[in-house]
């Protein structure tokens, strides 16, 4: 298993961690499969009312997706598997809250995961970038999932400079995709006791005013979502050449603002 599912205390909260820590908690075929079957479950969970996700170890909340993982795709620019599509909440009909819990890094394909959730609190430790540009690929899905969080020209940018740059946790909190700020640790424990708030409220009210937030911006991520493939398919670059650059990466070569 790769992924920790703790339901216990009777709080109605459950907190789901992401457990590869000597992968970066980076998603294969496998942990997209159990996160998958883990929101279908608390859908029929009338024990779980609130959600705290978040990833094992000091060094990353979530990196995307595993390098190794081979994913074969149709020869058609209009169709491309993705196997993240599925991972997050909503992409699982699941309309309790979920609150994300970021330390360390957050890039990629972690945005699938904290685009679907309620808000994010992180630690002071965490750092979120977006590597597709550096490495010859369009960020499609991921841009589309920010640009709803965050203002327009914050979220263009950190797509755009991809591994040149890290939006330090100040700076995400600053521009709202960070809701709140927690020293080193600590964001766990403040996400848990913000959900321990949302599971004691009546869940039909807050399971529909959930469903009410994400039908602001579902008709412009459908829309997106639509392009997403074609841009995917005719903008990267070839395997080869992406592993080409990822392999010649310079680790540390990049600025914090």
């Amino acid at each position: 298993m790769t992924l920790r599912v703790s339901t216990g205390n009777g709080t109605g909260v459950a907190v789901v961690t992401l457990d590869r820590p000597a992968r970066l908690n980076a998603v294969d075929l496998a942990t997209a499969g159990e996160l998958g079957a883990v929101w279908r479950r608390f859908r029929t969970d009338d024990t779980v009312r609130a959600v705290v996700l978040t990833g094992a170890g000091e060094r990353a909340f979530c990196t995307g997706i595993d390098r190794d993982t081979v994913v074969p795709q149709p020869d058609s620019p209009y169709m491309q598997d993705d196997p993240l599509l599925n991972i997050g909440p909503k992409a699982n009909d699941l309309w309790k809250p979920v609150i994300a819990a970021v330390s360390g890094m957050a890039c990629g394909g972690a945005y699938y995961l904290l685009g679907e959730a309620e808000f994010v609190v992180a630690d002071t430790t965490a750092v979120f970038f977006d590597p597709h540009t550096a490495y010859g690929m369009v960020s499609a899905y991921e841009s589309a999932l920010m640009a709803l969080r965050m203002p327009y020209g914050e979220a263009a940018r950190m797509m755009l400079m991809g591994t040149a740059e890290r939006i330090s946790a100040e700076r995400a909190h600053a521009v709202g995709l960070v809701s709140e700020l927690t020293p080193p640790g600590e964001a766990v424990a403040a996400a848990v006791r913000c959900a321990t708030v949302l599971a004691g409220y009546p869940p039909e009210g807050v399971q529909g005013t959930v469903r009410a937030l994400w039908a602001v911006k579902e008709a412009a991520r459908a829309h997106a979502y639509a392009l997403a493939p074609s841009l995917v398919a005719l903008g990267n670059l070839p395997p080869e050449r992406q592993a080409e650059l990822f392999a010649g990466r310079r680790s540390g070569d990049f600025r914090v603002r």
